[in-house]
């Protein structure tokens, strides 16, 4: 694109290079109308202009009170079957909110290690995160993901894009997941942000969901190219919750 281009075309261009080429994640804020028209010289309104060019195109997605953020390319792909607990809260009609607790880095340790099939000293993501349903608690969840999954996950703001649409951003398909069902006893801290009574139990569903990373060769990830990609520990209140199980022939 020339130098003769209007400003707000060539800031478009430039933004979505940086999108392109890494420098701008998928999941992380681009700098601030602001920041932009005093680092280029330009106007605002042709910088407004540019962003607004770019969430028309589905790269950019603005979030009042928290910036633009990259939204990348996403995969199409029907993960319903494989979401977990939280795509089924999403799809019910009531209001579901969901609040970020934690998000940090710690080692696998041997329990975690053998869960992800990963080696005990590996680094993983630990996020923690308290669901609401018609502003009532609901649920507990904590996930534990390989740091070299999603490498950029510190910078992504997990209020904004949910767990399975990072994964898209770095190509991961998620494809199935092994769960079981138990009852806990939560520590009285977990049993607040329930609002549950700390000598009663809740249900706690444990899962290990799989997936298969996008091949560097770019050829279609086959079976053998399975992995997991998280390790989720669920406690839901089952005053506000019921399960169930389908069977077929």
């Amino acid at each position: 694109m020339g130098p003769q281009s209007p400003l707000y075309l060539q800031l478009r261009e430039l933004i979505r290079s940086k999108i392109e080429n890494g420098e701008y994640p998928p999941g992380t804020a681009i700098p601030s109308v602001g920041t932009l028209a005093e680092k280029y010289g330009i106007h605002r309104l042709s910088v407004r202009s540019a962003i607004s060019a770019l969430i028309g195109e589905g790269l950019l997605k603005s979030v009042q009170g928290k910036g633009i953020f990259v939204v990348g390319e996403k995969l199409e792909q029907d993960l319903e079957t494989v979401g977990g607990f939280e795509q089924t809260l999403k799809a019910s009609a009531k209001h579901f909110e969901q609040r970020l607790l934690v998000k940090a880095s710690r080692t696998a340790g041997p329990l975690y290690a053998s869960w992800l099939n990963c080696l005990a000293e590996e680094p993983l993501y630990y996020v923690k995160r308290l669901s609401l349903l018609d502003g009532e608690p609901l649920s507990l969840e904590e996930a534990y993901i390989p740091q070299w999954l999603v490498p950029n996950l510190a910078d992504v703001d997990l209020n904004v894009f949910p767990l399975h649409e990072v994964y898209e951003f770095y190509g991961i398909h998620l494809l199935r997941g092994e769960q079981s069902l138990g009852i806990t006893r939560l520590d009285s801290p977990d049993a607040r942000l329930l609002d549950v009574d700390p000598r009663r139990g809740v249900l706690t569903l444990q899962c290990v969901r799989y997936g298969s990373p996008e091949r560097a060769d770019g050829a279609p990830a086959g079976p053998g190219d399975e992995q997991p990609v998280e390790f989720t520990r669920t406690h839901i209140r089952a005053d506000k919750c019921d399960l169930s199980v389908h069977f077929h022939r």
